[in-house]
């Protein structure tokens, strides 16, 4: 999820439905090492040690190393100490570094599930992108945002419904954009509004037209509403 749940209620939320989050967290976090040291014979044991170093991360812990151009990333993965936090976190640290400037950047990546690996956290958390996409076309283009529904099964049916139609549009224009690159959702939505402007018009007439007149009229109507004039490939009727 999104750095803004990257905090302690968000991981008790999650637990609490037997699930795990993963998040990012600031890159300035505080973060620390288990302590391992002796124990000092009274009190409470110590339960923090080390603070984490982001310029000087232990290589024990790395992980990955990749250069693309002059930039060098290395992939560290730990389980760390976090304050906020009532439990040890999976954290994964992406650290960047310009080979000519030696400038420094770096993500700090985690999971409550501590026994999950770098690659498949790293790749998770980039599906939040996706999603938050999906979720950006369904309010847009498939009214997520302004459904009339109150009910609990209503909400439910709406939204399933959005989704789908997201999916659905994403493989009708899969399979257009080798023949139109540039055909879009709204360009979809106008050939689908056309498309039966035009059938439900042909129910009106005495007699219909021939067919190749038909197609041509189907695909003239429909191009009307288009933002790209690309000629369709497939037809709604």
């Amino acid at each position: 999820m999104d750095g803004h749940f990257g905090n302690h209620n968000a991981v008790q939320m999650a637990r609490q439905r037997n699930l795990h989050l993963i998040s990012k967290l600031r890159c300035d976090a505080a973060l620390y090492f288990p302590y391992t040291g002796p124990y000092a014979g009274r009190g409470p044991r110590r339960k923090y040690g080390r603070k984490i170093d982001y310029n000087n991360l232990p290589g024990h812990y790395l992980k990955e190393t990749m250069v693309e151009g002059h930039i060098e990333t290395r992939v560290y993965q730990v389980q760390l100490l976090h304050k906020e936090f009532a439990q040890p976190l999976n954290v994964v640290i992406i650290a960047k570094i310009n080979l000519r400037t030696q400038a420094r950047a770096h993500v700090i990546l985690f999971s409550s599930d501590l026994a999950l690996a770098y690659a498949p956290l790293v790749d998770y958390y980039g599906l939040r992108f996706q999603i938050e996409f999906n979720f950006r076309d369904a309010k847009q283009y498939w009214g997520l945002e302004d459904f009339m529904n109150v009910t609990p099964t209503g909400v439910t049916n709406a939204a399933n419904l959005a989704l789908f139609m997201v999916n659905v549009a994403y493989r009708l224009r899969t399979n257009l954009h080798p023949h139109a690159p540039d055909y879009s959702v709204l360009d979809l939505k106008a050939d689908c509004r056309g498309f039966k402007y035009v059938e439900e018009t042909i129910k009106m007439l005495p007699e219909k037209p021939e067919p190749v007149l038909l197609d041509q009229i189907l695909h003239k109507v429909a191009s009307l509403g288009r933002i790209h004039v690309s000629q369709p490939v497939f037809s709604f009727s």
